[in-house]
Formats: structure tokens, sequence, C-alpha cells
């Protein structure tokens, strides 16, 4: 009786080795499509990750795009309105003599309701005279010999108003500096 135990017992222990063997035979396929479906899974996220972050600079690249444009646009057609500017300012110092007063004040209202309304557009004028000479903001037209050793390098006259937009020269002042 105890040979057919261990009989059977080694048939049983057999039969389970070779279940164990099917399954993992079994697993072993579904373990892999479960491994590589996980990877595919992990590479397309990551895809659209990497896309999702290409549109997101794309966007902010875009809209950087439209508001410098719409500010070149804006320094554009003030730099076109210099000139009027300088022309108000030839006209203002022309009639300043002038014993009308009535178009003197007519050009000064205009020549300020013009100036209002730049500034509130960010055109900003450039303050030269009796300053240092800084090639920053100031084109040297000529230098002229000064008396004063404190002028010396510094503006003595404005020959043409030079203005800022945004913080940034739009036209640079031409100054007579003291030498």
């Amino acid at each position: 009786m105890t040979e057919e135990k261990d009989i059977i017992e080694e048939v049983v222990s057999e039969k389970t080795e070779v279940k164990k063997k099917k399954s993992v035979k079994k697993e072993d396929p579904l373990k892999k499509q479960v491994e590589e479906l996980t990877d595919k899974l992990s590479q397309e996220k990551e895809s659209y990750v990497r896309l999702m972050a290409e549109f997101e600079t794309f966007r902010r690249r875009s809209a950087e795009d439209r508001l410098s444009l719409i500010a070149s646009a804006s320094a554009d057609t003030i730099k076109g309105l210099l000139p009027v500017l300088d022309d108000c300012e030839r006209a203002i110092q022309l009639i300043g003599n002038s014993s009308d007063v009535a178009a003197k004040e007519g050009i000064e209202l205009i020549y300020g309701k013009l100036m209002e309304y730049l500034k509130t557009r960010g055109l900003q004028k450039i303050e030269a005279k009796g300053e240092a000479f800084d090639t920053d903001f100031h084109e040297a037209v000529t230098q002229f010999p000064v008396q004063d050793p404190e002028m010396k390098g510094k503006v003595i006259e404005v020959v043409q108003t030079g203005y800022l937009y945004g913080g940034k020269v739009l036209r640079f002042a031409k100054v007579v500096v003291g030498a």
C-alpha cells in the first residue's frame, strides 16, 4: 500500500508539474504581451506629452510674434508722426516772437494735444539740453568750443528732439556737444 501511495504521489506530483509547466507556458506569452503593451503605452504617452509641450511653445511663440507685430506697427506709425511734431516745434519757435497771440495759442494747442495722445501710446521725449552726452540717446551733430569747463562733454543745444517708445530709442536726439 505504501508503494501504491508513493506511486500515486509521484503521478500526482508529475501531473502538477505538467500543469505548472503548461500554466507557465500560457503565462509567458501573456506576460510578454502585457509588457509589450505597457511599453507601447508608455511610448505613446511620452509622445503625447512631447507633442503637447511643442504645441504650448508654438502657441506662446505665435502670441509673442503677434504682440511684436502690433508694437512694430505702432512704432512705425508714431515714427511717421515725428516730422509733424518737429514742424509744430519749429512753428512754436517762429511764432513766439510774433504779436499774433491767437495763432500762437492755436499751434501750442495742436502740439499739446498731439503730444498728449502720443504720450498715452508710450512716446517720451529725450531730455538732452544740459545733460551729459550719452551715445545711447544722443547723436552728436557737431562739437562747439565752450568757455565753461563744466559744459565740456555736455549737450549745449538740441538740433532735433529725440524720442523713446516703450523704453527703446525711436529716434536719437541730434545735439551739439561742448568741447
